[in-house]
C-alpha cells in the first residue's frame, strides 16, 4: 500500500489525475471504475484539465460503483447523473460505454447480479477509483459487509444517509437502499486509487492504513490488495502515526506497521 500526503486537495488530485492518465495511454481501452461523492471531486476536475491539454481518455469503458434504490436515473442526485455531469461530459468519455447500476427497476437485486457479470464480461477494472466513508465505507459498502461480497443491493447505514442528505432537499429524502459493488468485486480491480480529503475523514483514514483488518472497517481490507494508492491531504492524514519525514513534508519510503496482519505499507510523501 502506497499513501501520498500532500498540503492540499488540488495537488494531491493532480498527482492521482496523473497516475490516471499513464495507466490508460499504456491501455487507452481498458476499464476505469469511477466514485461518486465529494471524495473524488478535485480528481476530475483535475482530470478534465488534463483532456483539455490532450489527454484522450474516449476509448475506455467506464463503470460506477453504485446507485441508489428507488431513484430516477434523471433525478439530479441520482448516480446515472452525477457520473454524467462530473465524469462522462467533461471528460468526454462515449456515453455507450460508460454504465452505473440500475436501482430504478423492478428486481434491482437481478440487475446487480447482471452488472457484477458486466464488469467480468468487460474484461475486469484497470483502475478503480474510491473516497472512503467516515464510517470507512467504500462504494457503499458499510460496516459488516463481508470481503468476498458481490454487487448487491445492500441497506444504508443511518451515519451514511446523515452524511449524503447534504445532497437533498431533506433528509427524509436519501434513499434507504443501494445497489453497489462488493468489497470481492472491488478487490478484483488491478489498482486501486483512494481519495480522502478533510479532518472529518481523518479516523476512517488512520483505520483503514493503520488499523486491524476487518470487515468493520471495510476500507482496511484494502490492506489485503497488492496494488493501493491513498491519495490525502494533511488534515486527512492528520491522525496517521507516520515519521517526522512525513510530518515535514518531504519525499521518502518508508514500512509502516500494519497492526494486525503484521504486513508493511511502502508510503511516500
Amino acid at each position: 500500500m502506497k499513501v501520498i500526503i500532500r498540503d492540499d486537495p488540488a495537488t494531491s488530485a493532480k498527482e492521482a489525475a496523473l497516475q490516471i492518465a499513464a495507466t490508460f495511454h499504456n491501455e487507452p481501452h481498458g476499464v476505469l471504475g469511477v466514485a461518486t461523492g465529494s471524495s473524488p471531486h478535485a480528481l476530475y476536475a483535475a482530470l478534465t484539465a488534463l483532456v483539455a491539454d490532450g489527454l484522450d481518455l474516449s476509448g475506455i469503458t467506464v463503470f460506477a460503483l453504485d446507485e441508489y434504490v428507488g431513484l430516477d436515473p434523471s433525478h439530479p442526485q441520482s448516480y446515472h447523473s452525477v457520473i454524467d455531469r462530473d465524469v462522462t461530459v467533461p471528460l468526454r468519455l462515449d456515453p455507450s460505454q460508460v454504465f452505473v447500476p440500475e436501482g430504478n427497476v423492478a428486481s434491482a437485486a437481478h440487475a446487480a447480479a447482471a452488472y457484477d457479470s458486466a464488469i467480468s464480461e468487460a474484461g475486469g477494472i484497470l483502475l478503480q477509483i474510491l473516497g472512503i466513508g467516515t464510517n470507512g465505507h467504500i462504494g457503499f459498502n458499510e460496516p459488516g459487509s463481508p470481503r468476498d461480497s458481490r454487487t448487491r443491493v445492500v441497506r444504508l447505514a443511518e451515519s451514511t444517509r446523515t452524511d449524503n442528505s447534504r445532497f437533498f432537499a431533506t433528509p427524509a429524502d436519501v434513499p434507504s437502499e443501494a445497489v453497489s459493488q462488493g468489497i470481492g468485486t472491488i478487490s478484483e480491480a488491478l489498482a486501486i486509487i483512494v481519495m480522502a480529503n478533510g479532518s472529518h475523514k481523518a479516523e476512517a483514514v488512520r483505520d483503514a492504513i493503520e488499523g486491524c483488518v476487518t470487515e468493520e472497517s471495510p476500507a482496511s481490507l484494502l490492506q489485503l490488495h497488492p496494488d493501493v494508492t491513498f491519495y490525502l491531504d494533511r488534515d486527512a492524514a492528520s491522525l496517521l502515526r507516520l515519521d517526522d519525514r512525513a510530518r515535514d513534508g518531504r519525499d521518502g519510503e518508508w514500512s509502516a506497521r500494519m497492526w494486525c496482519t503484521g504486513s508493511s505499507a511502502s508510503m511516500s510523501s
